[in-house]
């Protein structure tokens, strides 16, 4: 099943996506939940990002390709980071490069979305706490992070962690295609089986450093091939058995009227 969450007649909603509509759950996606026969076409509606996270959980270099392009090889633990909940966008809406940055990557890469609170996952457990699989734009301001060594700054700005369009709870997360294209030209290419850790062992070893809770995302990595991206390109992740998770890059301050009243939006969701 495909999870989205939507605008529709100013209210937000789960359904599952099926075609060109949305049938409408009952209940929580975490706990328990059933999907209605009520139905929604698609042009009706606009697409959220489909999980609010607290944290959203990241590996870095964990494809060998990409270890060879940031000539990084370090490997005896997963290299991870946090992107804030404040990154988030959705499918269709733009990423806007911050004032006085030159340099603006993609970096696109399949996620784990939780399911139930997470501590110290017991090895061969970890698809019991996983919901379903999203698509991930990892944006990263590229001469932020070599000027800085750690990659905090770099990788928090609004609207650096596009995800989306769904979840897709039946996604082999093994064996997963993943491409991404700007202006419909594949730039990146790869699959889960080229993973180095894979999503068992991150979210065991991953769990035991902090609690993960329901609708946190683990992003998995990206393949070689990451670049720049300029004003007005589009760049789209597509992931087989998830879709395609499309979005715009726009000059700065363009946005920020709508991104404020976004966050503002958000943080009323997570308090009720």
């Amino acid at each position: 099943m495909k999870i989205a969450r939507f605008l529709y007649q100013n209210k937000s909603y789960y359904g599952a996506a099926d075609g060109g509509e949305f049938y409408i759950i009952d209940g929580g996606i975490y706990t328990e939940y059933r999907v209605t026969d009520t139905a929604i076409k698609a042009e009706e509606v606009t697409l959220l990002p489909p999980c609010l996270p607290s944290k959203i959980v990241c590996v870095g270099l964990n494809y060998h390709a990409h270890r060879l392009e940031m000539n990084d090889f370090a490997d005896t633990f997963p290299k991870l980071f946090l992107k804030p909940s404040t990154a988030v966008i959705a499918h269709g809406e733009r990423i806007i490069c911050p004032d006085g940055v030159d340099r603006v990557d993609f970096e696109a890469e399949f996620a784990a979305v939780i399911k139930k609170t997470a501590k110290s996952v017991p090895k061969g457990s970890a698809r019991e706490y996983i919901l379903g699989y999203t698509c991930l734009n990892d944006v990263t301001a590229r001469e932020l992070q070599a000027q800085d060594g750690q990659w905090t700054r770099a990788k928090s700005f609004d609207t650096f962690a596009p995800i989306g369009p769904v979840i897709a709870t039946d996604a082999n997360p093994d064996k997963l295609g993943l491409r991404l294209l700007l202006n419909g030209e594949i730039k990146q290419q790869s699959s889960a089986d080229q993973l180095i850790w894979g999503i068992d062992f991150l979210v065991e070893e991953i769990s035991k450093i902090m609690t993960l809770l329901p609708g946190d995302i683990i992003s998995t990595g990206t393949p070689g091939g990451c670049g720049k991206m300029e004003i007005g390109d589009k760049v789209e992740v597509a992931a087989d058995g998830i879709g395609t998770l499309t979005n715009y890059f726009t000059g700065s301050g363009r946005n920020a009227d709508e991104s404020a009243a976004r966050h503002q939006g958000r943080a009323a969701e997570r308090s009720l």
